[in-house]
């Protein structure tokens, strides 16, 4: 019998409106900006009143990331077990309050602490909104409203590039946070008026264990993919925390095989599916968040661009993120998610193979013909692999899979940046120079590899898993 905290309330109609439509995406959109503007502030915030050491500003960066990331799974799970609606709402003054706490700074501590606070209200953010669409649209038009979904994830990166490098080169950098407060503050008026609560999970209990098991193993492997260019991989300090992190990935595993009312049972990875979608996901996520790393160098440093034309020199990414959904949602339901996922993903490769033989006498014109290749595959494998994670899960589990999908995200930017700084670091890029060029191409190239050699590994998973619908995703008992 379930408890009165979980009874299941009368779900909303499956008839998603446009209003709500619009207000959750902006939501995202809003959450996954703040991932990408703070990179073009860090020579703002180097030489500010603050003093920011270089670990100080490491961890400036990196808290909302590594916070964001590392609750993400959790926060899902809250919002099916407790209301989706509420958690989203919560996430928003989170969020808020850590930018203000930011904006106040008056020490590197707080400025961190705040970044964290922001980046978990963003956990709480984006697995809430997907999961109330996925009840809100029904399964005629989830398809649909997650493409929509993943365009402002998407987005959310450029809309940061665009207003952190206005920011940069007119405004201080407390104007960035002090403008999320009130944006936050009209998005929770929007999100209440306009958002309908959402049935309940009537299964499962709360999982204070597991939680903390699972978000200090993440958290664990964030911090050494992040800190890793800077200590070095082999370093004692980023191998403890990659063993911390395997460690306590290990320990939850053997948790929730033996729990009753685990946070998730890992055996939801026993669909080929599921496996393909997560490293697709990462693995796009990888190469633009790569490309995010290197592009505002190269245009600053070597293309002699301010931060504000910097921040808009990428807008051509936006093209391909809002015409191919479209496309891609069409073409998987006539011929299923495989060949959309192969060619976007294949895409994303061959456009930063391209990207990587820009240098300083390459045309804008040329390397936004790069940007384009890659905007079109984002476009078209990034719905299709929102789908297949999500739908590998039971409706009731929507917040569950957002959060492992978004997971999947995050760890692959993350490891793009930290791939990519690291073999700038081997070629001894200096950024304020133009041989920045030269090492941006080998860090390009290497990325571009990866990402055509992961396409071939969830191609053939796709081929070789099973077609299992929404809700067909529940692990047999153990």
């Amino acid at each position: 019998m379930t408890s009165p905290a979980l009874t299941p309330i009368p779900s909303a109609p499956s008839v998603l409106r446009r209003s709500t439509l619009l207000a959750l995406c902006a939501c995202v959109l809003v959450a996954q900006s703040m991932v990408a503007a703070i990179n073009l502030l860090i020579p703002q915030l180097a030489g500010s009143s603050l003093h920011l050491s270089s670990t100080e500003l490491l961890w400036t960066v990196d808290a909302y990331v590594i916070v964001f990331a590392g609750l993400l799974i959790p926060a899902g799970a809250l919002g099916d077990r407790r209301g989706r609606k509420g958690v989203l709402l919560a996430g928003l003054a989170l969020f808020a309050a850590g930018a203000g706490l930011s904006a106040l700074a008056a020490s590197p501590a707080l400025l961190i602490a705040g970044r964290g606070v922001s980046g978990a209200g963003a956990a709480c953010i984006m697995p809430a909104t997907m999961s109330i669409l996925v009840h809100l649209a029904g399964p005629a038009h989830r398809a649909r409203a997650l493409a929509s979904w993943t365009l402002s994830a998407g987005l959310g990166g450029l809309a940061g590039n665009v207003v952190g490098g206005a920011a940069g080169q007119f405004l201080s950098w407390r104007a960035l946070f002090w403008l999320m407060v009130p944006l936050a503050a009209v998005l929770t008026w929007t999100v209440t008026v306009t958002v309908p609560r959402t049935g309940r999970s009537p299964q499962g209990h709360p999982d204070p264990r597991g939680t903390l098991l699972l978000v200090a193993a993440l958290v664990a492997v964030l911090a050494g993919i992040i800190e890793g260019p800077v200590y070095g991989w082999t370093s004692p300090r980023i191998l403890v925390l990659f063993a911390v992190g395997a460690a306590l990935s290990g320990l939850f595993t053997w948790y929730a095989f033996r729990s009753r009312a685990a946070l998730f049972d890992p055996r939801v990875f026993r669909s080929r599916r599921l496996r393909a979608a997560v490293l697709g996901t990462a693995t796009g996520f990888f190469g633009l968040f790569s490309l995010f790393y290197a592009n505002s160098q190269y245009l600053q440093y070597v293309k002699g661009y301010g931060p504000a034309v910097t921040g808009l020199a990428i807008v051509p990414l936006t093209i391909g993120m809002a015409v191919f959904p479209k496309v891609a949602t069409r073409w998987q339901t006539a011929s299923g998610p495989r060949p959309a996922v192969s060619t976007g993903l294949f895409l994303i490769g061959a456009g930063l193979l391209g990207a990587s033989t820009a240098d300083a006498a390459t045309p804008y014109a040329l390397y936004a013909c790069w940007l384009l290749v890659i905007s079109a595959g984002t476009g078209l494998c990034m719905p299709a692999l929102t789908v297949g994670v999500v739908s590998s899960l039971p409706e009731h589990q929507a917040g569950l899979g957002s959060g492992l999908g978004t997971s999947a995200r995050e760890m692959g930017a993350a490891l793009g940046v930290a791939v990519t700084g690291t073999v700038l670091a081997l070629h001894d890029a200096d950024a304020r120079t133009a041989s920045f060029a030269d090492a941006m191409s080998p860090a390009l190239r290497t990325v571009g590899t990866v990402v055509l050699v992961a396409t071939a590994v969830v191609t053939f998973g796709y081929r070789t898993g099973t077609g299992r619908r929404p809700g067909a995703g529940t692990p047999p008992a153990g």
